[in-house]
């Protein structure tokens, strides 16, 4: 257990349902070999050092959790047994802090927090046994975390090396209404055809979150450079130059400039100013073109190449949803006259809402916002010398 940091075990990076192929993308790009890939993860086999760079760079994940033993359970009794073998002492400060979290589907267990308490109960137990004091607990997730997955009779105790979730870049201080999570915008992001080097447009802003993830992964800024507390920080053996040093490498990648625009519109002047709020806390405000306007008046970049998105009320938590037939015919319209040559793009969880587009998709991507199943639609939007869109009749 000493060398926690430097062995290698499974490691598991989860992520939100659908997720997974820009997760994957993002995992391979750094370098690392996925052993096996699922629809709400990756599987590597890589060291808890390792993780460190994994989790300051990755935008689409949720959790990044090293494996220190997998077992046989039945019942919670087995459980704790189980757990309480483990050299605890070796992992955790006896005078810190921890939480335990899991995911359980096991027919003795009710609820997950009962799960979590025996957990809980089998580390206080051996770290009381061993050092004589025991490290105080709750469900804070600022500390070290421990997290179990039980299925039937089998279980896995991991180190959460993230803690609190990287889905949240942490520039987001005034959410907004019904924000778009930023995990889930970059993926978004990551699923259209937008090069990274031509304008992107975002009408109906919200709180912003789309067009600074976009100028995020446009400037290569990582969320690493957001975030300073993360769970592998409170495990015994943390060597903290190894995460200044990869935060280094963070900053010195940054792309301080770009040539193109990234606008943001809304006709909330409230929601503008989140947005610019939000977009100076990520050093992206410069770099975005802020408009208070209804999304019709949203300037368009001149050149015929780049990307719009729009992420409207879908009439789930927002909108009515026979006023918002009207808006979804207006974007569709939108998108024909003044967006010809941009390649176009409306998230939405209203299928019903979506036909009123008047446009037909070339592509029906699937994605999950919160619960609900949702599409990114995109439109191939030709300029005057290529064939009309295709118009549903």
């Amino acid at each position: 257990m000493t060398q926690v940091f430097h062995n290698k075990s499974k490691v598991i990076i989860t992520c939100n349902k659908r997720l997974s192929p820009y997760l994957q993308d993002e995992v391979k790009a750094l370098g690392y070999t996925i052993e096996r890939a699922f629809s709400t993860g990756v599987e590597l086999h890589i060291t808890l050092t390792e993780c460190i760079r994994l989790n300051l760079n990755l935008r689409c994940a949720s959790q990044i959790l090293y494996a220190i033993k997998s077992f046989t359970a039945k019942n919670p009794d087995d459980l704790y047994n189980e757990i309480k073998a483990i050299e605890w002492e070796e992992l955790i400060d006896f005078t810190g802090y921890f939480s335990v979290t899991s995911n359980v589907d096991n027919p003795h267990i009710t609820t997950p927090l009962f799960a979590n308490l025996k957990v809980k109960d089998a580390i206080v137990d051996r770290m009381k046994e061993k050092k004589g004091l025991r490290p105080n607990s709750g469900s804070d997730a600022n500390k070290a975390v421990i997290h179990l997955y039980w299925k039937d009779a089998d279980a896995d105790v991991f180190i959460d090396t993230s803690g609190e979730t990287l889905a949240k870049h942490g520039y987001r201080k005034i959410p907004g209404k019904a924000p778009m999570l930023e995990a889930l915008a970059a993926s978004v992001i990551l699923a259209t055809q937008w090069d990274k080097k031509s304008p992107f447009i975002n009408p109906m802003c919200g709180s912003g979150t789309l067009a600074i993830e976009a100028a995020l992964i446009a400037t290569n800024r990582a969320p690493g450079l957001y975030r300073m507390n993360y769970g592998f920080m409170h495990i015994i053996g943390y060597d903290e130059q190894v995460f200044f040093a990869e935060r280094r490498l963070l900053k010195d990648q940054v792309v301080k400039n770009i040539d193109f625009r990234i606008v943001a519109s809304d006709i909330s002047e409230d929601a503008v100013e989140v947005t610019r709020k939000n977009a100076k806390t990520a050093g992206v405000d410069t770099l975005i073109d802020f408009h208070v306007c209804d999304f019709e008046q949203t300037p368009v970049p001149e050149g015929g190449k780049g990307a719009v998105v729009f992420n409207p009320e879908y009439g789930e938590r927002l909108g009515v949803h026979s006023k918002l037939e009207l808006t979804y015919k207006r974007m569709g319209d939108y998108m024909k006259q003044q967006c010809k040559g941009y390649s176009g793009y409306i998230f939405t969880g209203n299928p019903d809402l979506a036909k009123k587009i008047g446009l037909k998709a070339a592509r029906k991507i699937e994605f999950y916002n919160g619960k609900l199943d949702c599409r990114l639609l995109e439109y191939e939007l030709y300029d005057g010398s290529k064939r009309a869109p295709l118009i549903i009749e």
